[in-house]
């Protein structure tokens, strides 16, 4: 069972006191986007073995949206930030390459 800290509120729980939202950080298009991108952003998301980044809400405490970073093999959690922030947070990284040396962040 996933444990996961709100960065909002401070609460740390069982994944089953927050709610999934997806990937995180995608970059959305809207009105004016080729068909193409607008068809990859609606269906198209990674799946990795390894280090994902995803969105998560405290659906049983502050309501807030926020996002983790976790390996999806061993379900280890490697932190938490808010949602707002559109780039990983240093501490972020630094935590992962401490664990996974050979991990390099997509660009």
């Amino acid at each position: 069972m996933l444990k996961l800290t709100c960065p909002n509120c401070g609460v740390t729980g069982e994944e089953t006191e927050f709610h999934p939202g997806g990937e995180a950080h995608l970059k959305r298009f809207g009105p004016g986007s080729s068909d193409d991108e607008f068809r990859d952003y609606l269906f198209q998301r990674v799946n990795p073995r390894g280090v994902h980044f995803e969105r998560w809400r405290h659906q049983y405490g502050c309501g807030k949206w926020f996002h983790a970073a976790r390996c999806t093999q061993t379900l280890e959690v490697f932190g938490t930030y808010t949602a707002q922030t559109s780039e990983i947070p240093q501490n972020i990284i630094d935590a992962i390459k401490s664990r996974r040396p050979d991990w390099e962040p997509e660009a």
